[in-house]
């Protein structure tokens, strides 16, 4: 869940660090008896945001304390279907993520894939003429539906393919002028991170 904070701050424009820790034994050594409990966190936990002197772990939280930094949180009267869209977004991102755990993974995927084909509707219809997930204002729903979608696109891109508002959303995510410097640059790894952790059935890459 750490792409998405990095999504809002590569379209902000603003300088900041990316601290990766590699899952691996140097990374488990780096973060448990390093980091987790000496970095002045009050619930530990990656990935995690520091901005001077805010420290903050969990990633909704992270996400909506980016949003509120660069203008991106919703307005008072779009709140509700904020909070909707946000959390069925999650649900997908945690089903996806159980999905990619399951030892019998294609036979998993293949009765998923019909709810996966609805619940894309939905979210289609949700966004319905945009421009954006709640209409003319670009918020921080739209990467985290973008971050969230393109795991989907990857794990069926049929699927994804059908719903042109999804497709149409995507592209303009990523003609945003920051984001589309960074999908065009060569440090860019959209296509080369793996949506989940190494040693999933399905690792997964963005498509």
């Amino acid at each position: 869940m750490g792409e998405t904070p990095r999504l809002i701050l590569r379209n902000s424009g603003e300088d900041w660090v990316d601290t990766a820790i590699p899952l691996n034994d140097e990374g488990k050594e780096l973060w448990f008896n390093q980091k987790k409990y000496n970095s002045g966190l009050d619930f530990p936990n990656l990935p995690y945001l520091v901005d001077g002197d805010v420290k903050i772990t969990q990633s909704l939280a992270v996400v909506r304390y980016l949003g509120r930094k660069f203008g991106l949180s919703p307005d008072e009267p779009d709140l509700a279907r904020a909070d909707m869209f946000e959390q069925n977004v999650m649900d997908l991102r945690n089903a996806i993520t159980a999905l990619c755990f399951k030892p019998n993974f294609e036979e998993a995927k293949a009765e998923f894939l019909p709810k996966l084909e609805t619940r894309l509707g939905e979210i289609a219809k949700f966004i319905g003429a945009g421009p954006w997930v709640l209409g003319d204002k670009l918020t921080y729903l739209d990467f985290f539906g973008y971050e969230i979608l393109q795991h989907l696109k990857a794990l069926s891109p049929e699927h994804f393919n059908k719903e042109s508002v999804l497709v149409e959303h995507e592209k303009r995510v990523r003609d945003l002028p920051n984001m589309k410097k960074w999908f065009e640059s060569e440090g860019c790894t959209d296509k080369t991170y793996c949506i989940n952790a190494p040693f999933a059935v399905w690792p997964g890459k963005p498509s």
